[in-house]
């Protein structure tokens, strides 16, 4: 078995992971941490969600505070450790974690920008850890597999990055999108993409739908970086719990016919179990709770023009149960192994 810690277990993503994990064959959930001024240490994490009540590990497991000796000992003591934290804790705590055997699955963006500069303008800090940096891995499990397979750094994605890019990466794999015109992105997430600890602006009394961020949110250049092309990004909030729903349109290079762009989404992801094309435009309630990635497209072939959309669940596509592609990718398991079937 394949030793595991979640750090930051009590949040939303948190308890997803620990839950994921806990029901994989080939993983064991040895312990869950809080930092030292949680509220949540000491509890189980029935207690902050009650459909994680008589999971097997989650019932005996209590949320332990982080001390500086469990920091400390975390990178020798388990094979994987996850981090549901804060950008900062995880930049903080890496060097630490990673001086040991374990990989370290950050579910934060910490380390997935490898400009510092960019990174240091749209995160609000300079990265003091270059090499780590340098070495992290960018955990899109559908498209970086053999980089994830041996990483001991893995920076996993978020919930618009993956929507996003799910989308966008098979139309540039094949070389299909125009050079000039940028993709435009609008994408819309529940409210638990904001995360547990409560906040009026993430109220769901408060929350009307809205774009924020725009023209400048931070996931803009790390969706340009891995798409290898610039993008406008709009975020937007909608006032319900879980899930994404990105809809880009882009222009394609003059000639690309509806075949190319068919033949372009079937090569990428036929035979994937995550993701799943549609024949009908997605809707959240087809993915929440689940760990798949729903895809359908139109071409216009008149103006050039397509339009694709994508629905995944925040907590689980977007987040944990990526996180769970990646490790079962770095420990030699099949990509869905304990998510789906």
């Amino acid at each position: 078995m394949i030793s595991c810690c979640v750090i930051g277990a009590s949040g939303y993503t948190g308890a997803e992971l620990a839950f994921l994990l806990s029901s994989h064959s080939e993983f064991s959930v040895d312990a869950l941490f809080v930092s030292e001024n949680s509220q949540d240490k000491g509890k189980v994490l029935s207690e902050l969600h009650g459909r994680m009540a008589g999971v097997g590990q989650l019932d005996e497991l209590v949320l332990k505070p982080l001390t500086v000796t469990e920091l400390e000992a975390a990178g020798h003591q388990y094979d994987a450790i996850f981090l549901a934290t804060p950008h900062e804790a995880s930049h903080d705590w890496m060097p630490q974690l990673t001086a040991g055997k374990a990989v370290v699955l950050d579910l934060s963006g910490a380390f997935r920008i490898k400009d510092k500069s960019v990174f240091s303008k749209f995160y609000g800090f300079e990265h003091q850890h270059g090499e780590l940096l340098e070495n992290a891995v960018y955990g899109l499990a559908d498209w970086f597999a053999e980089d994830i397979a041996t990483a001991d750094i893995i920076a996993v994605p978020g919930c618009y990055p993956t929507a996003s890019l799910s989308a966008l990466k098979p139309l540039e794999m094949h070389a299909l999108l125009d050079e000039n015109q940028w993709p435009v992105i609008n994408a819309t997430s529940g409210v638990s993409g904001a995360g547990r600890k409560s906040a009026l602006t993430n109220s769901y009394c408060e929350v009307s739908l809205q774009a924020y961020g725009v023209l400048g949110h931070r996931h803009q250049p790390e969706i340009s970086d891995y798409l290898t092309r610039p993008v406008i990004f709009t975020p937007h909030l909608g006032n319900f719990k879980r899930g994404i729903l990105a809809t880009v349109t882009a222009k394609l290079k003059e000639g690309v016919d509806e075949q190319q762009v068919n033949h372009a989404y079937v090569s990428a992801y036929q035979g994937n179990p995550i993701i799943r094309l549609k024949q009908s435009w997605p809707k959240l309630d087809d993915v929440v709770g689940t760990p798949y990635c729903d895809i359908c497209w139109k071409v216009d072939e008149q103006s050039g023009h397509l339009v694709v959309t994508s629905a995944i669940d925040n907590l689980l596509k977007g987040a944990a149960s990526q996180a769970v592609q990646c490790a079962n990718l770095r420990f030699g398991f099949e990509s869905h192994q304990g998510l789906v079937g």
